[in-house]
Protein backbone atom coordinates (compact mmCIF):
# COMPACT_ATOMS: atom_id res chain seq x y z
CA UNK A 1 0.00 0.00 0.00
CA UNK A 2 1.56 3.59 -0.88
CA UNK A 3 0.26 6.71 0.34
CA UNK A 4 1.73 10.23 -1.57
CA UNK A 5 1.81 13.04 1.21
CA UNK A 6 3.39 16.40 1.34
CA UNK A 7 5.33 17.54 4.62
CA UNK A 8 8.70 19.52 5.36
CA UNK A 9 12.09 18.19 6.21
CA UNK A 10 13.17 18.50 9.83
CA UNK A 11 16.63 16.47 9.47
CA UNK A 12 18.70 14.96 7.10
CA UNK A 13 21.73 12.57 8.42
CA UNK A 14 23.35 10.21 6.40
CA UNK A 15 21.54 10.24 3.16
CA UNK A 16 18.48 9.51 5.38
CA UNK A 17 15.74 12.47 5.88
CA UNK A 18 13.04 12.81 8.08
CA UNK A 19 9.84 14.28 7.15
CA UNK A 20 6.76 15.79 9.41
CA UNK A 21 3.88 15.57 8.38
CA UNK A 22 0.29 16.10 10.45
CA UNK A 23 2.59 15.61 13.20
CA UNK A 24 4.04 12.52 12.52
CA UNK A 25 7.42 11.91 11.39
CA UNK A 26 8.49 9.96 8.19
CA UNK A 27 12.11 8.12 7.61
CA UNK A 28 12.78 8.95 3.63
CA UNK A 29 15.44 8.33 1.21
CA UNK A 30 15.74 11.03 -1.79
CA UNK A 31 15.08 9.12 -5.11
CA UNK A 32 18.63 9.32 -6.94
CA UNK A 33 17.27 11.98 -9.63
CA UNK A 34 18.00 14.22 -6.98
CA UNK A 35 21.64 12.82 -7.21
CA UNK A 36 22.47 13.06 -10.51
CA UNK A 37 20.77 16.59 -10.79
CA UNK A 38 23.09 17.44 -8.27
CA UNK A 39 20.34 18.52 -5.65
CA UNK A 40 20.79 17.84 -2.09
CA UNK A 41 17.43 17.94 0.19
CA UNK A 42 16.99 20.38 3.29
CA UNK A 43 15.99 21.21 6.15
CA UNK A 44 13.38 23.41 5.72
CA UNK A 45 12.39 21.60 2.36
CA UNK A 46 9.04 21.48 1.42
CA UNK A 47 8.64 18.07 -0.26
CA UNK A 48 6.35 15.96 -1.71
CA UNK A 49 7.31 12.12 -0.45
CA UNK A 50 5.33 8.24 -1.01
CA UNK A 51 5.15 5.97 2.07
CA UNK A 52 5.16 2.29 1.55
CA UNK A 53 4.42 -0.49 4.04
CA UNK A 54 7.09 -2.58 4.46
CA UNK A 55 8.74 -0.90 1.96
CA UNK A 56 11.45 2.39 2.01
CA UNK A 57 9.97 5.95 1.24
CA UNK A 58 11.12 8.04 -0.81
CA UNK A 59 11.24 11.73 -1.33
CA UNK A 60 9.78 12.29 -4.68
CA UNK A 61 9.80 16.48 -5.54
CA UNK A 62 11.50 19.35 -3.64
CA UNK A 63 8.96 22.61 -3.98
CA UNK A 64 10.54 25.88 -4.98
CA UNK A 65 12.70 27.02 -2.33
CA UNK A 66 12.69 30.66 -1.75
CA UNK A 67 15.78 31.07 -0.07
CA UNK A 68 18.58 28.74 1.51
CA UNK A 69 21.82 28.63 3.42
CA UNK A 70 24.89 25.93 3.09
CA UNK A 71 25.95 26.46 6.35
CA UNK A 72 23.99 26.12 8.49
CA UNK A 73 22.02 23.84 5.78
CA UNK A 74 18.74 25.22 6.00
CA UNK A 75 16.16 26.13 3.22
CA UNK A 76 12.69 28.54 3.46
CA UNK A 77 14.41 30.42 6.21
CA UNK A 78 12.12 33.60 7.02
CA UNK A 79 13.88 34.88 10.53
CA UNK A 80 17.81 34.89 11.11
CA UNK A 81 18.15 35.90 14.71
CA UNK A 82 21.72 37.08 15.54
CA UNK A 83 22.89 36.61 18.98
CA UNK A 84 25.75 38.74 20.51
CA UNK A 85 26.76 39.15 23.90
CA UNK A 86 27.55 42.01 25.63
CA UNK A 87 30.71 41.01 27.31
CA UNK A 88 33.10 37.50 26.96
CA UNK A 89 33.11 37.85 23.91
CA UNK A 90 32.26 41.54 23.36
CA UNK A 91 29.87 42.52 19.95
CA UNK A 92 31.63 43.15 16.89
CA UNK A 93 28.70 45.37 14.94
CA UNK A 94 30.62 44.05 11.78
CA UNK A 95 29.91 40.97 12.06
CA UNK A 96 26.63 41.49 13.30
CA UNK A 97 26.05 43.89 10.41
CA UNK A 98 27.44 41.36 7.48
CA UNK A 99 24.81 39.18 9.03
CA UNK A 100 21.89 41.53 8.86
CA UNK A 101 23.04 42.47 5.33
CA UNK A 102 23.61 38.59 4.38
CA UNK A 103 19.68 38.19 5.49
CA UNK A 104 17.92 41.00 3.71
CA UNK A 105 19.82 40.33 0.58
CA UNK A 106 18.23 36.62 0.72
CA UNK A 107 14.87 37.81 1.77
CA UNK A 108 15.06 36.67 5.25
CA UNK A 109 13.94 39.06 8.58
CA UNK A 110 16.82 39.92 10.29
CA UNK A 111 16.70 40.26 14.06
CA UNK A 112 19.30 41.11 16.80
CA UNK A 113 19.21 39.64 19.95
CA UNK A 114 22.24 40.95 22.86
CA UNK A 115 22.52 38.37 25.24
CA UNK A 116 24.48 38.34 28.63
CA UNK A 117 22.33 41.34 29.86
CA UNK A 118 23.46 40.70 33.39
CA UNK A 119 26.70 41.77 32.39
CA UNK A 120 26.29 45.02 30.97
CA UNK A 121 24.89 47.84 29.55
CA UNK A 122 22.85 47.15 26.06
CA UNK A 123 21.00 50.10 25.31
CA UNK A 124 23.69 51.56 23.31
CA UNK A 125 23.87 48.68 20.73
CA UNK A 126 20.22 48.07 21.00
CA UNK A 127 19.60 52.20 20.20
CA UNK A 128 22.07 51.23 17.06
CA UNK A 129 19.51 48.72 15.51
CA UNK A 130 16.62 50.59 16.42
CA UNK A 131 17.96 53.40 14.34
CA UNK A 132 17.72 50.94 11.35
CA UNK A 133 14.56 49.77 11.94
CA UNK A 134 15.82 46.12 12.92
CA UNK A 135 14.01 44.00 15.70
CA UNK A 136 16.75 43.82 18.64
CA UNK A 137 16.48 42.90 22.29
CA UNK A 138 18.40 41.74 25.14
CA UNK A 139 18.33 38.70 27.24
CA UNK A 140 19.20 37.12 30.51
CA UNK A 141 18.74 33.51 30.78
CA UNK A 142 19.81 33.35 34.63
CA UNK A 143 17.17 35.51 34.97
CA UNK A 144 14.85 34.63 31.95
CA UNK A 145 14.67 38.62 31.56
CA UNK A 146 13.82 39.25 27.18
CA UNK A 147 12.84 35.83 26.34
CA UNK A 148 9.50 36.57 26.05
CA UNK A 149 10.62 38.96 23.15
CA UNK A 150 12.95 36.80 21.65
CA UNK A 151 9.96 34.27 21.39
CA UNK A 152 7.51 37.05 20.26
CA UNK A 153 10.71 37.08 17.18
CA UNK A 154 10.26 33.63 15.72
CA UNK A 155 6.87 33.74 14.38
CA UNK A 156 5.38 31.23 12.16
CA UNK A 157 7.77 29.97 9.51
CA UNK A 158 10.98 28.87 10.39
CA UNK A 159 13.66 30.70 12.57
CA UNK A 160 17.74 30.73 12.31
CA UNK A 161 19.42 31.37 15.30
CA UNK A 162 23.15 32.54 14.76
CA UNK A 163 26.02 33.33 16.78
CA UNK A 164 29.56 32.61 17.25
CA UNK A 165 31.04 30.49 20.18
CA UNK A 166 30.23 31.85 23.61
CA UNK A 167 27.45 34.26 23.24
CA UNK A 168 24.94 31.75 24.85
CA UNK A 169 23.31 30.63 21.98
CA UNK A 170 22.29 27.57 23.11
CA UNK A 171 21.84 28.56 26.88
CA UNK A 172 18.87 31.17 24.98
CA UNK A 173 17.33 28.29 23.36
CA UNK A 174 16.85 26.12 26.39
CA UNK A 175 15.39 28.78 27.74
CA UNK A 176 13.29 29.72 24.53
CA UNK A 177 12.10 25.40 24.85
CA UNK A 178 13.66 22.87 27.10
CA UNK A 179 13.23 20.42 23.89
CA UNK A 180 16.40 21.54 22.65
CA UNK A 181 18.17 19.74 25.28
CA UNK A 182 21.27 21.41 24.40
CA UNK A 183 24.64 21.58 25.90
CA UNK A 184 25.32 25.49 27.02
CA UNK A 185 27.83 26.01 25.16
CA UNK A 186 30.38 27.48 27.65
CA UNK A 187 33.95 27.84 25.92
CA UNK A 188 36.03 24.96 26.48
CA UNK A 189 38.86 25.74 27.96
CA UNK A 190 40.75 22.30 26.71
CA UNK A 191 39.15 22.71 23.11
CA UNK A 192 39.23 26.51 23.09
CA UNK A 193 36.01 26.11 21.11
CA UNK A 194 32.22 25.10 21.55
CA UNK A 195 31.69 21.23 22.72
CA UNK A 196 29.20 20.80 19.78
CA UNK A 197 30.52 18.08 16.98
CA UNK A 198 27.69 17.39 15.00
CA UNK A 199 27.01 19.25 11.73
CA UNK A 200 23.44 18.64 10.84
CA UNK A 201 20.79 21.46 11.22
CA UNK A 202 16.84 20.24 13.20
CA UNK A 203 13.83 21.44 12.93
CA UNK A 204 12.08 21.81 16.16
CA UNK A 205 8.55 23.12 16.16
CA UNK A 206 7.67 26.05 18.77
CA UNK A 207 4.29 27.49 18.46
CA UNK A 208 3.21 28.09 15.28
CA UNK A 209 6.66 28.04 13.65
CA UNK A 210 10.02 26.21 13.47
CA UNK A 211 12.92 26.70 15.38
CA UNK A 212 16.29 25.39 13.72
CA UNK A 213 19.04 23.99 16.11
CA UNK A 214 22.57 24.85 14.11
CA UNK A 215 24.90 23.09 16.85
CA UNK A 216 28.40 23.90 15.70
CA UNK A 217 28.03 26.41 13.32
CA UNK A 218 28.64 30.55 13.90
CA UNK A 219 27.60 33.57 11.90
CA UNK A 220 31.53 33.08 10.53
CA UNK A 221 30.12 30.16 8.65
CA UNK A 222 27.21 32.03 7.05
CA UNK A 223 29.76 34.57 6.54
CA UNK A 224 32.12 32.67 4.51
CA UNK A 225 29.59 30.40 2.11
CA UNK A 226 26.92 33.39 1.35
CA UNK A 227 26.76 34.43 -2.05
CA UNK A 228 29.17 37.71 -2.42
CA UNK A 229 26.90 41.12 -2.18
CA UNK A 230 27.61 43.11 -5.01
CA UNK A 231 28.38 46.84 -4.15
CA UNK A 232 24.99 47.73 -6.21
CA UNK A 233 23.20 45.43 -4.32
CA UNK A 234 24.94 46.31 -0.97
CA UNK A 235 23.28 49.56 -0.25
CA UNK A 236 19.43 48.04 -0.89
CA UNK A 237 20.62 45.45 2.26
CA UNK A 238 21.07 48.17 4.69
CA UNK A 239 17.34 48.96 5.81
CA UNK A 240 18.18 52.64 6.48
CA UNK A 241 19.14 53.56 3.07
CA UNK A 242 16.42 52.55 1.57
CA UNK A 243 14.56 56.14 1.42
CA UNK A 244 17.40 57.79 0.35
CA UNK A 245 18.54 55.35 -2.57
CA UNK A 246 18.14 56.52 -5.97
CA UNK A 247 18.14 60.62 -4.94
CA UNK A 248 21.55 61.62 -4.65
CA UNK A 249 23.35 63.88 -6.94
CA UNK A 250 25.06 61.05 -8.82
CA UNK A 251 23.72 58.12 -10.09
CA UNK A 252 26.53 56.36 -9.61
CA UNK A 253 26.90 57.20 -5.99
CA UNK A 254 29.00 54.74 -3.93
CA UNK A 255 27.48 56.49 -0.89
CA UNK A 256 31.06 56.36 0.90
CA UNK A 257 33.02 59.97 0.17
CA UNK A 258 30.77 61.48 -2.87
CA UNK A 259 29.08 65.20 -2.53
CA UNK A 260 25.11 65.13 -2.78
CA UNK A 261 24.98 62.00 -1.29
CA UNK A 262 21.71 61.71 0.58
CA UNK A 263 22.83 58.96 2.81
CA UNK A 264 25.98 61.45 4.11
CA UNK A 265 23.76 64.08 4.73
CA UNK A 266 22.01 61.77 6.98
CA UNK A 267 24.78 60.69 8.43
CA UNK A 268 26.00 64.32 9.44
CA UNK A 269 22.19 64.95 10.41
CA UNK A 270 22.19 61.93 12.42
CA UNK A 271 19.78 60.10 10.73
CA UNK A 272 21.94 57.15 10.27
CA UNK A 273 24.42 55.53 12.72
CA UNK A 274 27.89 56.47 11.91
CA UNK A 275 28.79 52.56 13.32
CA UNK A 276 26.06 51.50 10.55
CA UNK A 277 27.57 53.24 7.84
CA UNK A 278 31.27 52.33 8.66
CA UNK A 279 30.29 48.46 8.11
CA UNK A 280 28.75 49.32 4.92
CA UNK A 281 31.68 51.20 3.64
CA UNK A 282 34.03 48.23 4.99
CA UNK A 283 31.74 45.64 3.28
CA UNK A 284 31.86 47.81 0.06
CA UNK A 285 35.76 47.72 0.20
CA UNK A 286 35.48 44.37 0.15
CA UNK A 287 33.61 43.94 -3.02
CA UNK A 288 33.99 47.43 -4.76
CA UNK A 289 36.32 45.58 -7.81
CA UNK A 290 34.76 42.18 -7.99
CA UNK A 291 33.24 41.99 -11.35
CA UNK A 292 29.91 39.66 -12.04
CA UNK A 293 31.98 37.44 -14.52
CA UNK A 294 34.54 36.18 -12.07
CA UNK A 295 32.36 35.21 -9.60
Amino acid sequence: MEQVLNGIIIKGIGGFYYVEADGEIYECKARGAFRKKKITPLAGDNVTFTVREGKENTIDEIGDRKNFLLRPPVANIDTLIIVSSIKEPVPSLLVIDKMTAIAVNKGIKPCVVFSKSDLGDTSEYEAVYKKAGIDVTSVCCKTGEGVDAVKAMIGGGITVFTGNTGVGKSSLLNCIDERFSLATGEISDKLGRGRHTTREATLYRVGDGWVADTPGFSSLDIEQTSEIIMKDELPFCFPEFTEYLGNCKFTSCSHTVEKGCLILDALKNGDIDPRRHESYVSMYNDVKDIKEWQL
